[in-house]
């Protein structure tokens, strides 16, 4: 069953088309959303938690977001980019103000969780860390029942640390039936976690696959001219201080390409191809 099922999902500004975006993330599954700054992450996100108005379909646990909105939401916890609660309140203050919009709020799971967390409900908001408002943050989400985390760069500033600790909360999260789908610049905590890759270029989809299948469709050559990259047909082919790289897809030639490589590659790519078709 998939807990997030996302169709022709489609955001226009003045200057940004999002879309039409179609993926799904499956019960249980942690999937990274990635792409460069301004490819659509953070519309994205807010688009599927209905905060801005959109075009498409969106259902959680097969139901349509649209038409049972509340009873939606109490299945979805959202962590968006910043951390606004009021900073001078205490952690069990926010607590209390925050079960009051969610009937199924869990006193004792909240407890539980702060526990777990290391987390002191007297603290104030303004004293805690980053990496401890992010804890904060997935406490009153599991509180209420969320069995759906969407997460706007959650380890964005975190420390290596910090970044290790969220990973071991996601991924035990994952063990208890949670899933989650987390935008992130940071690869490394991909590769530690996701299970799947939903990737965004400038509003449109590039990838939406799991992570090894990602991995193993690409491997980076090395070239000596960009006559031999073309003849290989490498995707993304730049000048490297060694000759000319690119992507070479389902082929045992060239070494392993890392996920930045590919985004990087995939990215240069679709560059020239605009770069063609507008000329």
């Amino acid at each position: 069953m998939y807990a997030l099922e996302v169709r022709n999902l489609k955001k226009t500004y003045q200057n940004f088309t999002l879309g039409e975006l179609s993926f799904s993330v499956e019960t249980g599954q942690i999937a990274g959303l990635i792409g460069r700054n301004g490819a659509g992450k953070s519309t994205t996100l807010k688009s599927i938690m209905r905060l801005i108005s959109s075009e498409g379909m969106v259902q959680v646990f097969g139901k349509d977001f649209a038409r049972e909105e509340n009873t939606v939401k109490g299945l979805i916890g959202y962590v968006g980019g910043g951390f606004r609660f009021y900073p001078n309140k205490s952690l069990a203050a926010v607590a209390r103000t925050f079960s009051r919009f969610y009937p199924h709020w869990d006193g004792e799971v909240f407890r539980r969780c702060c526990d777990a967390y290391a987390l002191l409900p007297t603290k104030r908001i303004r004293e805690l860390s980053e990496g401890m408002r992010i804890k904060f943050s997935l406490a009153l989400a599991l509180s209420h029942g969320a069995k759906l985390l969407l997460l706007d760069e959650p380890t964005s500033g975190l420390d290596p640390l910090s970044r290790e600790e969220f990973c071991d909360t996601i991924l035990s999260l994952r063990e208890q039936g949670v899933t989650v789908l987390f935008s992130t610049h940071i690869t490394s905590d991909l590769l530690r976690v996701a299970d799947k890759i939903v990737y965004l270029s400038e509003g449109t989809l590039l990838a939406d696959e799991p992570l090894d299948a990602l991995l193993k469709r690409y491997r980076l050559g090395l070239f000596p001219s960009m006559r031999e990259a073309e003849a290989a047909r490498a995707i993304g082919v730049k000048a490297v201080k060694e000759g000319f790289e690119g992507l070479i897809e389902n082929s045992l030639e060239g070494r392993e390409a890392t996920l930045d490589e590919i985004m990087i590659h995939l990215e240069w790519e679709r560059r020239k191809v605009y770069e063609i078709a507008y000329k």
